[in-house]
This record gives C-alpha cells, sequence and structure tokens, in this order.
C-alpha cells in the first residue's frame, strides 16, 4: 500500500543511548522517516514516531523488534511506567478511513511474523482487536509483564497471536490500529506522587473526568518532580488547552504548583488549541506539530532523501 500512515512504538528502554540509536537506526533502514525519539529515564521507556508507506512502517517495525528482544530483558528492567514487552506497544495510525482497514491487515500480517521470527506473542486491540474486551489497550497490558506472565500459565488471558508463554525477556507486543491521540504530561512540584496521583484521578475519564482522558501519576526521582502521566484519545473532545487547564485546577486545589508540561510525540496542530504557549510545554518548536513532521518527511521523501542507516 502505497498510501502514508503514522506508526508510534513505545519501546521498554529509555536509559542505554547506544540501544536507542540503534533502534532509530533500525526504523531509517525500513525506510520510514522518524520523526521524534523520546526516551526518558525514569519510564525507563523511548517513543518514536515514524511515518512511512504501510509496507515500510510495517518493516521498520519488525526491525526495531529485533533489536528490542536482542537488548531488552525485562526480568531486569525496572521503571515507573507499566510495561509487558521489550517493544511493548505498537500503534499503527491512517490518516483517512479508506487506509484502517489495510492496516489492520497488516498489523495482522506483523503479529504473526513477530511470532515466527522472535517468538514474542501479539495482543491486538483497537482496530484490529479480534475480541471486543481487547479493543482498550490496557484490559491485558495493565497485569504488567510478571503478572501477565503468570497468567497466561495459568491459561489466563492468552495472546492473540502465538504463546501461550510470554517470551522470557521479551515479553509480549501489543499491536493495534488506532486514532490520533496526545501522549501528554504535566510535572508538578511535589516530593512524592500523592499530589499525582490525585489529579490524575480527578482528570481522567473512568474516573468522572474528561472524555477520553487516561491519567496515571507518577513521582520521577531524577527530576525530584511529580508528574500527570496521561493519553488523550479523544482530543476532539478534550484538546490540550482543556486538559491542562484542568491539571492547573485541581493541582491548584491542592496548593501544588505547576512546573510545565512536555508532549511525547507529535500533535496534531488543531488540538494544541489556539495559543501553545500557554501550555508551556518544555522546548516546544514547530515540529512538534504533527502536520509540520509529514510535510517534511514527504518532501525528503519526493527529494530522494529518506535517511537510512
Amino acid at each position: 500500500m502505497s498510501e502514508w500512515v503514522a506508526c508510534v512504538p513505545n519501546v521498554s528502554e529509555g536509559r542505554n543511548a547506544r540501544v536507542v540509536r540503534r533502534m532509530e537506526s533500525a526504523v531509517r533502514a525500513a525506510p520510514a522517516h522518524l520523526l521524534d525519539t523520546h526516551s526518558d529515564e525514569d519510564h525507563h521507556r523511548s517513543v518514536f514516531t515514524f511515518a512511512a508507506p504501510l509496507n515500510d512502517v510495517a518493516e521498520a517495525v519488525a526491525r526495531l523488534a529485533a533489536v528490542a528482544v536482542e537488548c531488552i530483558d525485562l526480568t531486569r528492567h525496572r521503571g515507573v511506567h507499566p510495561r509487558a514487552g521489550a517493544l511493548d506497544v505498537v500503534p499503527v495510525i491512517p490518516f483517512s478511513e479508506t487506509a484502517r482497514e489495510a492496516c489492520v491487515d497488516c498489523v495482522g500480517e506483523l503479529a504473526n511474523r513477530i511470532w515466527a521470527e522472535f517468538r514474542v506473542p501479539c495482543y491486538l486491540y483497537g482496530y484490529a482487536a479480534r475480541r471486543e474486551d481487547r479493543r482498550r489497550l490496557e484490559t491485558v497490558r495493565k497485569h504488567g509483564f510478571e503478572a501477565l506472565s503468570a497468567a497466561v500459565r495459568h491459561g489466563e488471558c492468552l495472546p492473540d497471536v502465538g504463546g501461550p508463554d510470554l517470551h522470557p525477556s521479551a515479553g509480549a507486543c501489543f499491536l493495534g490500529v488506532r486514532d490520533f491521540m496526545a501522549a501528554f504530561n504535566v510535572q508538578l512540584a511535589a516530593s512524592d506522587a500523592t499530589a499525582a496521583k490525585r489529579v490524575a484521578r480527578a482528570v481522567r475519564e473512568s474516573s468522572g473526568g474528561l472524555p477520553g482522558v487516561k491519567a496515571l501519576g507518577f513521582f520521577l526521582p531524577s527530576q525530584g518532580v511529580a508528574q500527570v502521566s496521561m493519553n488523550l484519545t479523544r482530543l476532539d473532545l478534550a484538546p490540550l488547552d482543556a486538559v491542562f487547564a484542568a491539571v492547573c485546577r485541581e493541582s491548584a486545589a491542592l496548593g501544588v504548583e505547576v512546573l510545565g508540561s512536555e508532549l511525547v510525540g507529535l500533535v496534531p496542530r488543531q488540538a494544541m488549541g489556539p495559543d501553545p504557549q500557554r501550555l508551556r510545554i518544555r522546548d516546544f518548536h514547530e515540529g512538534m506539530i504533527l502536520e509540520s513532521g509529514l510535510t517534511r518527511a514527504r518532501q525528503a521523501a519526493t527529494a530522494g532523501d529518506l535517511p537510512r542507516s
């Protein structure tokens, strides 16, 4: 398929810069256009955003899986962010409804390939889900590597492709097709996670907060701050400016200062609100806007200048 799609893999490595560079090279060699890499020491996680025609995206994911399985051992992995796989979560994002069906077919084939080549079983979510109760990513992944490994040994939460046991060091891979969302974090001046957890509970949809908001509260030891870590899945109903305002209100009610925010990956321009500067995004630049990144990627591809390793 020649139509472009995006992909935003979440990998359980955020501390070893050499391994992250190898992963970037794997993506570029597919070839796919790498738009952004976000690594976090405390989460011990990296998020790669890239775009390309669908077949090249699938090849990039397979090459990324090879590096992740070789280099990441979840039995030794510790970070504040939940994880169940070395190549943990792989969403493929079509730019049109017409591309969605092709993405679903591709993700199914990719799951078969990851199992066949790396013996990593896969769970399918979002539009690619084969079971209605697995459309939401967190349904199975919330158990984490250790608990999920135990569950499958007892015949529960079995993978959609491969298995039944998880890979002993690389766990499982969660592959899906979904619409655009934003990964958006807000930092709080707090010495532990208590306030962040209370704010997260107040703003997330499942607790009666904003539509499409998934939120957790963490303490980040390397920075000495707390963080409200969010995925915003309904940007039409709860864009970044509305979510940031809600976090600020809840934090103020607790007497906790908001230090600023950060984006993980890219976000559509319309979801930023009328004044992106008010979001106080750390190191904000035009390249964080999805449309800008895609324009650069397509221009590079047209010019035959797509990066390779």
